[in-house]
């Protein structure tokens, strides 16, 4: 399964329901140019997601950290964390991702001990699994025999499953992190999601920086710094790219024109919405709603 759109709610946090029919997990592949956007926007889930990268290489960023993962290679996205993915060097990059629901990792009664230490660790957003150890090679495999077992479903093929994630699980515990709880960290995440949510909410009107910052409790300096260390961006260019990726469905509508569309998404003028669409997209509005008409299931 191709997953092509991400649907996030106010706070970025993915509303795709990760599951199979009996699992609360899910497991498909992902081409990054064949999302909506050309990549995989920021976002963030409760469960847990293992990466392995089949084909060409990714950048991947969670929260402030940007790294890239090469074919072969793969990723551990821990819960909550914000989290988003391009092709790098237009390698056509193609990646296995397993979501998790955290509880299901191992038994109830070993959750307590084993899984809700790491989730809540604060110096545990990720680990980049660059198969030369011979644990990040065990979780690597497992995630290649949960997809195979996904697709086939063989007779008891749940509990393969389930044998799988707790081998998963252990390989990542024994590589000897030492887990760590800072209350800065927990407050860093809590304050940028509230001020996302708030732009997620507010992009149609008009919003200001002091907007921004007051939805965070932070003052306009530290709002700007919490958006250029975490996001890569100042608020306002967050807002306008936030704009022309809603800007893409509405766009899609046949009754929607240009205009619309830009008054909808909160621009002012059409021309300054066109200007930016095209710096963005690499075409105007126009452009991408003929080319969508005429491929409406195109990356």
């Amino acid at each position: 399964m191709q997953i092509k759109d991400f649907l996030v709610d106010r706070s970025l946090k993915e509303l795709t329901e990760h599951r199979t029919l009996v699992l609360p997990i899910a497991c498909y592949e992902t081409k990054i140019n064949q999302n909506l956007n050309g990549y995989i926007p920021l976002h963030w889930h409760d469960e847990l997601q293992f990466v392995l990268v089949v084909k060409g290489e990714a950048i991947f960023q969670i929260n402030e950290d940007k790294l890239e993962v090469r074919e072969g290679e793969g990723l551990f996205i821990n819960s909550g964390c914000l989290h988003g993915a391009e092709d790098h060097n237009e390698s056509g990059c193609v990646y296995i991702c397993l979501n998790v629901a955290p509880h299901f990792m191992l038994s109830h009664e070993l959750n307590t001990t084993f899984v809700n230490p790491y989730i809540e660790a604060t110096n545990l957003p990720y680990l980049h699994l660059s198969a030369k150890g011979f644990w990040e090679i065990n979780i690597l495999e497992a995630i290649v025999k949960i997809n195979q077992l996904i697709q086939q479903k063989p007779s008891f093929y749940e509990i393969d499953i389930s044998i799988q994630l707790t081998l998963i699980w252990k390989n990542l515990i024994i590589n000897g992190i030492k887990l760590e709880y800072e209350q800065t960290e927990m407050v860093k995440s809590h304050r940028i999601k509230q001020m996302l949510s708030w732009i997620h909410i507010h992009y149609a009107e008009k919003i200001l920086l002091d907007d921004i910052a007051k939805a965070g409790q932070l003052s306009r300096s530290e709002c700007c710094r919490y958006f250029k260390r975490i996001l890569k961006k100042t608020p306002m260019n967050y807002v306008t790219d936030y704009r022309i990726q809603k800007s893409l469905i509405l766009l899609q509508q046949t009754e929607s024109s240009v205009t619309d569309v830009a008054y909808q998404v909160g621009f002012n003028s059409t021309s300054y919405f066109i200007d930016l669409f095209q710096k963005s997209m690499h075409m105007t509005p126009l452009a991408y709603k003929k080319y969508k008409k005429k491929n409406p299931s195109g990356g």
